[in-house]
C-alpha cells in the first residue's frame, strides 16, 4: 500500500470515528463470506455499524482521540463495531451473534472513552445508559411517592369516616 493510500485510509478512519467514544473489537477472519454477510446485514438492520480496519492505520488515526486506548486491542485482523442505542446493547448483540456464529471471536470494548478496556462479554452483562438512568429515576421518585402516600392517607381515612357517617344517616 502506497504512502498516499495509507494517508487517505487514515483520514477516512479519522473522519468515520471522530465522534465515537464507544467501540467493540471483534475478529471475523474465521467466518466464511456468507456468515459475515449475514452478521453485517443483521447488525445494519439494528443500526449497528461493522467495519474491518487495518490495525496500524487505525492506531495512527486514533492517536490523540478518545479511541486511542483501543489501539492496544487491535492485534490480528479486527473489525470495529459501533452504533446502536448504547454500547452495552451492541455487546449483547455481539454475544448473541457469537452463539450463532461460533467462529466470531469477541475481543475488547471501550466505554465512553474510558482508557480501561473490558471484554465484550463483560460489557454485555452491564446495564445500558438508559437502564441506569431509569433505575436512578426510580430511586429518586421512591421517597416522594412514599411521602405523598403518607400525606394523603389521613385525608383518605377522614373521607372514609365521613362517608360511613353519611351512609348511616341516610
Amino acid at each position: 500500500m502506497s504512502k498516499a493510500v495509507k494517508e487517505l485510509v487514515t483520514a477516512s478512519y479519522q473522519k468515520r470515528y471522530a465522534d465515537v467514544a464507544d467501540v467493540c473489537v471483534v475478529d471475523v477472519t474465521r467466518l466464511d463470506v456468507g456468515s459475515v454477510t449475514r452478521v453485517r446485514a443483521d447488525f445494519q438492520a439494528k443500526g449497528i455499524e461493522f467495519h474491518v480496519v487495518k490495525n496500524s492505520l487505525a492506531r495512527r488515526a486514533f492517536l490523540g482521540t478518545a479511541l486511542e486506548p483501543i489501539g492496544d486491542a487491535l492485534a490480528g485482523p479486527c473489525a470495529l463495531v459501533t452504533g446502536g442505542d448504547s454500547i452495552s446493547e451492541v455487546a449483547r448483540e455481539l454475544v448473541q451473534a457469537a452463539k450463532e456464529f461460533e467462529k466470531l471471536e469477541l475481543k475488547q470494548a471501550m466505554i465512553e472513552g474510558d482508557p480501561s478496556l473490558v471484554t465484550v462479554v463483560e460489557l454485555a452483562k452491564m446495564k445500558s445508559h438508559n437502564e441506569l438512568i431509569g433505575e436512578l429515576m426510580g430511586l429518586l421518585v421512591s421517597p416522594s411517592r412514599s411521602l405523598a402516600g403518607c400525606l394523603c392517607s389521613p385525608g383518605a381515612n377522614i373521607a372514609g369516616c365521613l362517608k360511613t357517617v353519611l351512609d348511616k344517616a341516610a
